[in-house]
């Protein structure tokens, strides 16, 4: 039963991102949605790997719970470094997982390219609008 709330919330929100294009003067295009998604997804991939990276070359970038991530398969590590690039593009971060060292520096430059691109976006859909 839980399973069929869930794939309705799913559809739900769906919907809702479709609705988006339901409007006849919709201002954002799929074109457009599709470049955030991509944007926002190789950049989280990317700074994702960076940490992997350097965690590989024996710097460490991140804490979990104020200790060394000790993962025992290097996709554990991935997986962590992902959600931290993820959590640290997209919001302010929550805190499970902190960076230190140079791992500060690279999550301040991640944090700032998580609020420069929308606005980013927001030029590009009304340069859009004044070209039609």
């Amino acid at each position: 039963m839980i399973y069929v709330f869930i794939a309705l919330i799913v559809f739900i929100i769906c919907m809702s991102v479709f609705s988006f294009w339901q409007t006849k003067h919709s201002v954002i295009s799929v074109k457009n949605f599709i470049a955030i998604i991509f944007v926002y997804s190789t950049t989280m991939i990317g700074f994702a790997l960076v940490y992997t990276i350097l965690h590989i070359n024996g710097h460490v970038v991140m804490m979990e719970n104020g200790k060394n991530i000790e993962a025992s398969h290097f996709l554990q590590y991935v997986e962590t470094s992902l959600y931290f690039s993820a959590v640290t593009l997209l919001s302010v971060g929550y805190g499970d997982i902190v960076p230190i060292g140079i791992g500060r520096w690279i999550a301040m430059l991640e944090a700032l390219l998580g609020y420069a691109l929308p606005a980013a976006f927001v030029v590009r859909i009304v340069m859009d609008v004044e070209r039609k």
